[in-house]
């Protein structure tokens, strides 16, 4: 006996490898301001993430930046910007929209990180030896907002690009050329065999218009010469590597892949699912494994293009200029709001038009009317019935409606996995509310406020029954609500997060990390408490008509402080400050501590992000923040380096007085000065916005 239980209180069991799920999205081109379509993407693969975290899985979730090319090059120029500073900015400024939309990204590549372009170098070396790369001569038409190289048989009305539409330039210089060519009988198998693309209208377009006949697959170009801000070619200092090679390898070069630990590239690929739009499809479904199979690499298990978010019938797009501004979105309706209309009302796989009246109505309708009504009727009738207390009945207790509730509560968890298990997002959404819809319907059928008037009964009381069945009976409805309520609340975790939670705290109970107890009857005894305003009621044409004025406003703004689409930066102009209330002009107050309005109006305070930031040398204090402010770059010296490392500092947004004299502070000119409050302990606090803004948007 003693042996025995020594052996087993030594004896352990190694802990169970949970199954792994990489996913990706495209890393995005930061060349301008940063649209609802960017968003679309990321808070899909974001859901997707969430539930397979919760369904068990060890996650990798990757995002990012593609900063190098020919475009980046000219618009830093014309901002008067470094090509690393302009997308510094942008880069901040991404960083706070996947902050403020709730994204639970795991890692973030920038093709400008130094290990990946030392991963790239070795990459480019390593197909050459191979001899998939070899130098010649490019000559054909090229499009610069789109960095790709078209042949005339890929043109369309005369020279112009497939893709966006402008007009291309005659481009000639010598190149690294990848032997694309080589390949095609095994990617016109792996596109026709396997289900590595999806949806299967991708597989069509591409094997029509690349792989079905000979000749069709052309070698490409992967190096460039005209311009400088890219990765040079290791051994040719005259090059520079071209996106294909840079931008793609992202994907495994941000695991480690080309360097001296590569765990997590052993760990986590091949990727699960990588996610982009219908327009860069060619690029990962042909040229992407092209490449991996070049160097021995296994290929991603799924490729999925998904259509366009339209806006005025055309693709939203920074080149064009008709883009919908997210944080504005956001910051007026909600990130549930708006992440809930992209994964509910766009059909996933296919374009979808834009409209800001079908986003208000989906909040009216799904989100206020069915959601929140039923989470505030349910838990307030609780409370007036039972004192917030209801607790689970016993099985021959209830009405003839409560099968068909309990059945689809049961089901909810399944359905769903397996319409996310498709990639069929909208309709998951679509079958999670109907639960909701059911529980409302529910509670028409059963009418507890009727059976919490019998149970007060006077004629009852008098023949010795109390209402004691009946106050069963409500007992056993509002039970049934709850769990309706629990489970859909539990299932909406992967899609929207603030909702879910504040439904939680009105059961009583903990936000759950998993869907363990996604059954019927998993809670005993439920407490509830008065819930929360989930989502206010809007008034659709009011709505319409400010955000219109709002977003009129942005425009202004941004044109005023550096624009995006063809409009070029201007780093030197600025808003005109709001005019002050004429009634205030030249009254001032006696306590010489006081302004006038005049005198306030002469601060220039904006909101900038924090792109970069490193302590002063000999200055314990002092830290050095490279600010982007509307696009416009600003150096600051701070001395608040007592109260934050400069990596805690990166991506967060802080308040900047703009027109402040510039000082040297340890021989640093330091162009503004960022607010702080300062603590108990006398120690510095940043002032940041209550929630994210665009960067450069007016203090007032």
């Amino acid at each position: 006996m003693i042996m025995a239980k020594k052996l087993s209180t030594q004896n352990s069991f190694p802990p169970i490898q949970k199954p792994t799920y990489y996913i990706t999205t495209p890393i995005y081109y930061p060349s301008g301001k940063w649209h609802l379509g960017h968003s679309y993407t990321t808070v899909c693969c974001d859901a997707l993430a969430r539930f397979k975290r919760m369904s068990g899985f060890d996650v990798y979730y990757l995002t990012g930046t593609d900063e190098h090319g020919q475009k980046i090059e000219e618009r830093a120029a014309a901002a008067g910007l470094e090509p690393k500073a302009f997308v510094d900015g942008l880069v901040g400024e991404i960083k706070v929209l996947w902050k403020l939309l709730g994204i639970s990204n795991d890692g973030f590549i920038r093709t400008t990180d130094e290990n990946h372009k030392a991963a790239i170098q070795r990459i480019f070396t390593t197909l050459y030896e191979k001899g998939d790369i070899y130098k010649s001569k490019y000559k054909g038409r090229y499009c610069t907002p789109c960095e790709s190289f078209w042949t005339a048989s890929q043109l369309k009305e005369g020279d112009k690009c497939p893709d966006c539409g402008r007009d291309t330039v005659e481009a000639e210089e010598d190149c690294y050329f990848f032997r694309l060519s080589k390949y095609r009988e095994p990617l016109l198998k792996l596109l026709t065999e396997s289900d590595f693309l999806q949806p299967a209208s991708r597989v069509n377009e591409m094997v029509n218009n690349f792989l079905a006949e000979e000749g069709m697959l052309e070698d490409l170009a992967v190096s460039r010469t005209s311009f400088r801000w890219g990765i040079p070619v290791p051994f040719d200092d005259g090059h520079i590597v071209y996106v294909w090679v840079d931008a793609l390898s992202n994907y495994i070069t941000a695991l480690g892949y080309g360097s001296d630990d590569d765990a997590l590239f052993q760990k986590y690929w091949p990727a699960d699912l990588q996610m982009m739009a219908k327009e860069i499809v060619r690029f990962h479904s042909i040229i992407w494994p092209a490449l991996l199979m070049g160097l021995g690499v296994p290929l991603p298990k799924k490729v999925y293009g998904h259509g366009w978010l339209l806006f005025s019938g055309g693709k939203m797009s920074k080149s064009v200029g008709n883009v919908v501004d997210p944080f504005i979105l956001c910051n007026r309706y909600g990130v549930d709001a708006v992440r809930y209309y992209l994964l509910r009302e766009i059909s996933f796989g296919q374009d979808c038009d834009y409209a800001t009246e079908n986003l208000l109505t989906r909040c009216n309708t799904d989100l206020c009317n069915d959601l929140g009504n039923l989470v505030k009727r349910t838990t307030a009738m609780a409370r007036q019935y039972f004192g917030g207390k209801v607790t689970k009945s016993a099985k021959d207790v209830g009405t003839e409606f409560d099968a068909a509730l309990i059945e689809k509560i049961n089901a909810l968890h399944s359905e769903v996995s397996a319409k996310l298990e498709k990639l069929e997002i909208s309709r998951s959404l679509e079958t999670l509310f109907d639960l909701v819809s059911s529980a409302n319907k529910y509670i028409d059928l059963t009418k507890p406020w009727a059976l919490f008037k019998e149970t007060k009964n006077e004629e009852r009381k008098t023949k010795n029954d109390g209402g004691d069945a009946v106050e069963k009976t409500l007992n056993a409805v509002l039970y049934n609500l709850l769990e309706a309520i629990r489970v859909s609340a539990n299932m909406l975790l992967p899609f929207i997060q603030n909702a879910p939670a504040k439904i939680f705290a009105s059961l009583g109970l903990p936000v759950p990390d998993d869907f363990s107890a996604m059954k019927y009857g998993a809670i005993d005894t439920y407490q509830t408490t008065e819930s929360e305003v989930l989502f206010a009621r809007l008034d659709v044409k009011k709505e319409l008509e400010e955000l219109e004025l709002l977003t009129n406003n942005e425009k202004r703004i941004t044109n005023n402080v550096g624009g995006d689409g063809d409009k070029e930066p201007n780093a030197k102009s600025s808003p005109e400050p709001r005019t002050p209330n004429p009634e205030s002009r030249g009254k001032e107050r006696s306590d010489n501590n006081m302004i006038t309005i005049d005198e306030f109006a002469k601060l220039e305070l904006k909101t900038a992000v924090v792109t970069a930031c490193e302590k002063v040398e000999k200055a314990d204090k002092l830290l050095k923040l490279t600010l982007d402010v509307g696009g416009q770059m600003r150096t600051v010296v701070s001395g608040i380096a007592a109260s934050y490392a400069p990596a805690d500092l990166i991506g967060r947004q802080v308040v900047l007085v703009c027109n402040l004299q510039p000082a040297k502070l340890r021989g640093i000119e330091s162009q503004g000065m960022i607010l702080c409050a300062v603590d108990e302990n006398d120690k510095p606090v940043i002032v940041e916005p209550g929630r994210a803004v665009p960067s450069g948007s007016t203090v007032r």
